[in-house]
């Protein structure tokens, strides 16, 4: 899978609406390939991402049911609630970053450079430290906490931006973005919600999001 990731034309503002006028730049993405071990409910993602010199941006939209956030702690386990994520590997850096937003806005990132896991997780990875997750902004549509679950259909976005100076922290310099090449891949999950699915927008070759070999290709222009 292949996406180009337009410039912005403008700041986006922090509001989680995906029909604000500033996506129209963006291409959008969908989520196609269903994990077998999925139940019955399959939701609707989709998702666009655009790009400055300064913040790279994004949207999730879920036409999703059986909704439920729970965890409220920075690097809590957001997955387990009904969670949208956007894992990346910018064109320089050894490793990918992982942004994990569940449906309250609650979110997770790390910097893994060696994804095998041990007993200890992952064998080489950094956890960003509260300060450093001060600086990543997300906004969802939803309340904090959803409990018990939304059974009924409901649509809900998740917002992000992420600055690229924060992420040299990780990878060094990464210069000009106008035709560089990322690879990334987009997911949407909800391990513990009561019809658990995993959904993916380039194929996985096993219910492992942590398959940097099963990234598709992000163009910067």
């Amino acid at each position: 899978m292949q996406y180009t990731v337009n410039r912005a034309a403008a700041i986006p503002e922090l509001k989680a609406n995906w029909d604000d006028p500033i996506w129209t730049n963006a291409e959008t993405g969908t989520l196609t390939h269903i994990r077998p071990e999925s139940k019955d409910h399959i939701p609707q993602v989709s998702f666009r991402v655009l790009h400055d010199d300064t913040n790279i941006y994004g949207i999730f939209q879920a036409q999703d049911r059986y909704v439920r956030s729970v965890e409220t702690k920075f690097q809590g386990q957001v997955c387990k609630d009904s969670c949208v994520e956007f894992f990346f590997k910018p064109h320089r850096g050894v490793g990918y970053f992982n942004l994990e937003m569940n449906a309250g806005g609650t979110f997770l990132l790390y910097y893994v450079r060696n994804h095998k896991r041990g007993d200890k997780g992952f064998a080489d990875y950094s956890v960003l430290t509260p300060q450093e997750g001060e600086l990543v902004q997300v906004k969802t549509n939803m309340p904090r906490i959803i409990d018990p679950e939304i059974t009924t259909p409901v649509t809900w976005c998740a917002q992000f931006s992420i600055p690229m100076n924060l992420l040299e922290n990780y990878t060094g310099a990464l210069g000009n973005f106008n035709g560089v090449t990322w690879h990334a891949n987009f997911y949407k999950c909800a391990d513990k919600t009561s019809h658990p699915h995993w959904v993916t927008w380039n194929p996985i070759s096993a219910t492992n999001y942590h398959l940097p070999e099963c990234f598709g290709t992000l163009h910067l222009v």
